[in-house]
């Protein structure tokens, strides 16, 4: 059985916080500083450049790529560490579009991250192949599915509302129809139990600084399929993921399995950081967190409901059709959240109206929803937020 009083131990939070925003950016684990700083002064410090063989930086993208891969239901020597999650979109989508030459309709959604669809209108746009990006509303993903898509690419939790596709489901539709799947997990990693090998999806990717804590910009993993692992071409053919990077040739020879998937030069110092902040998931069981989850977002939409009238549930009522976030919108939104911030409650805005709430049992219970909620309704019913200070827009919202 998890122990949430153990695992709340492991994060170092500062005293008048309550934090509810690690689906955008987890909390620092206690055990991070003194990772990274043993790799600085011991590794790097003293083993200098032979720390790419003694201390087996060579071989962290693989070796954690499998500690995620536990995370997410995938297979030992599935999952690489590496790069950003753009980077590891565009790899995903370069290849299954090869592996699906005849067709030229990506499907996508209005839910997905901005940022994934950027990076697939460019590598479309490079390709100039008559390729389409189709893009339609979430729930109308499956009716979508048909012979002339050849990839379907999705984020599982929609980072707005926190709505939750169907990846088994979706990826059973998409495969009857002839189409290569793409899942980004940036939102379900670490938050709820996911089963990529079980649910038979062809690629996924994701970043590790939100649910699995590992700190701003930490890098992120691709997964393929077994049955693609040798077929997948990487279009950014990095010295990295080549058969012999340091035989040096000069032509580009494909590694083996996912370590084709590596493109440049892993960023040490941040994989030290994400090695230690999965120590924290030793002996947690990922049911256990999204069952907790769950409850504690139904309490927090229970109590906001009943005492802040004005905040609309943009979320999904459903805890089973959602992520482990509650978003509720209202015209001020981005001035009541800098409110909440300045008293301690912090959560996040999403243009236009969208405040977003995340509730991950590792450090969060019902006494810190319970209090959360009393500084919001304050701040509703004494419109604290109606501050000039409060609307000026920050660059991060």
């Amino acid at each position: 059985m998890t122990d949430f009083k153990r695992t709340q131990s492991q994060f170092s939070l500062p005293d008048g916080v309550i934090y509810l925003d690690g689906n955008s950016l987890g909390p620092l684990p206690v055990a991070v500083s003194e990772r990274v700083h043993r790799m600085i002064s011991e590794e790097w410090g003293k083993q200098l450049i032979r720390g790419w063989n003694s201390a087996g930086w060579m071989v962290q993208p693989r070796r954690i790529g499998d500690r995620i891969g536990r995370l997410i239901g995938a297979p030992e020597g599935t999952v690489v560490v590496g790069d950003t999650l753009s980077i590891k979109v565009y790899q995903a989508l370069a290849s299954a579009l090869e592996l699906n030459p005849s067709r030229r309709v990506v499907l996508t959604d209005n839910g997905n991250f901005p940022s994934d669809l950027y990076m697939a209108e460019g590598l479309l746009r490079t390709l100039d192949r008559g390729y389409q990006l189709k893009v339609v509303a979430p729930e109308d993903v499956e009716a979508a599915i048909d012979d002339t898509i050849a990839a379907t690419m999705l984020t599982e939790v929609d980072y707005r509302t926190g709505r939750l596709h169907d990846m088994a489901a979706l990826t059973q539709k998409a495969h009857g129809a002839g189409a290569i799947t793409i899942w980004d997990l940036a939102h379900s990693a670490g938050a709820m139990p996911v089963d990529v090998l079980g649910a038979k999806a062809d690629f996924a990717v994701g970043c590790t600084y939100k649910y699995l804590n590992a700190g701003p910009g930490a890098p992120a993993f691709i997964y393929v399929a077994p049955e693609h692992a040798e077929n997948a071409r990487p279009a950014l053919s990095g010295w990295m993921g080549h058969q012999s990077p340091f035989a040096f040739d000069l032509d580009y020879r494909p590694g083996s399995g996912i370590e084709r998937m590596r493109v440049g030069t892993p960023p040490v110092i941040a994989m030290a950081a994400l090695d230690a902040a999965l120590d924290v998931w030793d002996g947690v069981s990922m049911n256990e967190v999204r069952q907790a989850s769950i409850a504690l977002a139904e309490l927090f939409i229970r109590e906001v409901e009943a005492r802040c009238q004005e905040l609309k549930l943009a979320s999904p009522r459903d805890g089973s059709k959602r992520g482990s976030q509650v978003s509720f919108r209202h015209d001020n939104g981005y001035a009541i959240m800098q409110a909440l911030i300045a008293r301690g409650v912090i959560g996040d805005f999403r243009a236009p109206d969208a405040m977003r709430f995340g509730f991950t049992p590792l450090y969060i219970g019902e006494a810190e929803v319970r209090a959360a909620v009393d500084v919001i309704a304050d701040v509703i019913a004494n419109r604290r937020w109606d501050n000039a200070e409060y609307r000026k827009k920050a660059l991060v919202t």
